[in-house]
């Protein structure tokens, strides 16, 4: 697309995408021999906070102006920005991140890859361009997000080593929590979000980020249960079958905290893991403050940690049960969320070797019970109830409701209700 009175190039993961035959949603442009003076000037509006990036008129798509960095201090916010007319689009292009991000189209639609991106492409490796991608930690949490979605790329050895050498100089430690949810987030919503975590773990940035998560590989399980055994492997196929489920992001967020205490568990009583769920809903709790993660992830999070054991075994649980955990959920009121739950733990039951497309009729029984439990008017209760003191009052109303609940969810299920 060429612009009046600019010269601008197409570039990123439009110029990627397209090449790959993938749908092309947003188009960046970068714009060489101009200033911000001359872009307001024809009309483009400055959003930019650390550099001058502008909304073009009519399509609103971005425009940036060529710029380098310099790196002055630790973490993503440690470098200068150098921005001016005679700053190239080489020069541009070189302190991007991948080589396969690093390619641009002219306005007359030709290919610009000084870099080897469009040979990386063809050989599915994900490669730096240079040594500026030491400058901003965020990149490899973006390099393994790209790992997620693009499946047969692999991870040249260079540029693993070079992120090794980041995570040793503590470049990692110094990324905010948000920037690392709004990546780690993005990755597990990938086709294949195990890869995330293989690349992280191979340069040793998911120790430093979730060192309770790093921790599970090499925790035995029982095989009987679990024919992969390990833990750690355990994880990457509950994620996997998640995305395979089209989970929400809670649900997966949930699927990858869910066994955090298998890895405390004392080593004289592996490979029993009795009594993790409530370590891994500790854990859990602790993870997700840490890195600032949003309410309802959180709280999914803390649920599948604590009750996916539970949730598992609704064939063997009386209707009294299934109503105390439906209750502890907060199912009755929040009957979405409880979706999200089962979908989590339909993921576990799924994630192990050999059982990736077994059936979890678990979720069908617990959606008959909360269908059965939600059928309860708990005003019509309230309204029936004897005049009497309000604290007296209050817990006899609640205790007439979750009566009348078990037995409904007893007769909905076919089963003893105490």
């Amino acid at each position: 697309m060429s612009e009046p009175g600019i010269e601008a190039y197409e570039v990123g993961g439009a110029v990627r995408d397209a090449l790959l035959g993938l749908p092309v949603n947003d188009r960046d442009w970068v714009v060489v021999g101009s200033t911000p003076e001359q872009m307001t000037a024809l009309g483009f509006e400055p959003v930019g906070r650390d550099f001058p990036v502008f909304l073009h008129p009519h399509s609103h798509e971005e425009y940036a102006l060529a710029r380098t960095e310099r790196k002055t201090a630790r973490g993503y916010r440690g470098f200068s920005v150098y921005c001016a007319p005679d700053v190239s689009l080489h020069d541009d292009l070189r302190r991007r991140d991948l080589t396969i991000n690093a390619m641009a189209r002219s306005p007359d639609g030709s290919l610009i890859d000084p870099w080897g991106g469009q040979r990386d492409l063809r050989a599915g490796i994900l490669r730096h361009v240079s040594e500026a991608f030491t400058e901003d930690p965020v990149r490899i949490l973006r390099l393994a997000r790209f790992a997620a979605r693009f499946e047969r790329f692999t991870v040249a050895p260079e540029t693993v080593d070079l992120m090794r050498a980041m995570v040793s100089d503590g470049e990692v430690d110094a990324l905010v929590p948000e920037r690392v949810w709004q990546e780690l987030s993005r990755g597990l919503m990938e086709t294949r979000p195990s890869r995330m975590l293989e690349v992280l773990r191979d340069c040793g940035a998911l120790g430093r980020l979730i060192p309770e998560l790093d921790a599970l590989w090499g925790v035995p399980q029982r095989a009987d249960h679990h024919p992969e055994v390990d833990t750690g492997i355990h994880i990457s196929l509950v994620i996997d079958a998640a995305a395979r489920l089209q989970a929400s992001l809670p649900a997966r967020w949930a699927a990858l905290l869910h066994d955090l205490g298998k890895a405390t568990t004392p080593a004289e009583v592996l490979p029993a893991h009795i009594g993790h769920e409530q370590r891994s809903a500790h854990l859990a709790r602790q993870v997700c403050e840490r890195l600032k993660v949003p309410n309802d992830c959180r709280e999914l999070a803390i649920m599948a940690a604590r009750d996916h054991g539970n949730l598992h075994r609704a064939a063997e649980l009386r209707a009294c049960t299934m109503v105390d955990l439906l209750e502890r959920c907060d199912a009755i009121r929040k009957p979405a969320r409880f979706s999200e739950l089962l979908q989590a733990c339909e993921a576990d039951a799924r994630g192990r070797a050999g059982r990736s497309d077994q059936p979890y009729p678990q979720a069908s029984m617990w959606q008959a019970a909360l269908q059965a439990a939600r059928s309860i008017d708990a005003g019509a209760i309230a309204g029936a109830s004897p005049p009497e003191p309000a604290s007296s009052r209050a817990q006899r109303i609640r205790d007439a409701v979750h009566r009348a609940r078990v037995e409904a969810v007893a007769a909905a299920l076919g089963r003893p209700a105490r």
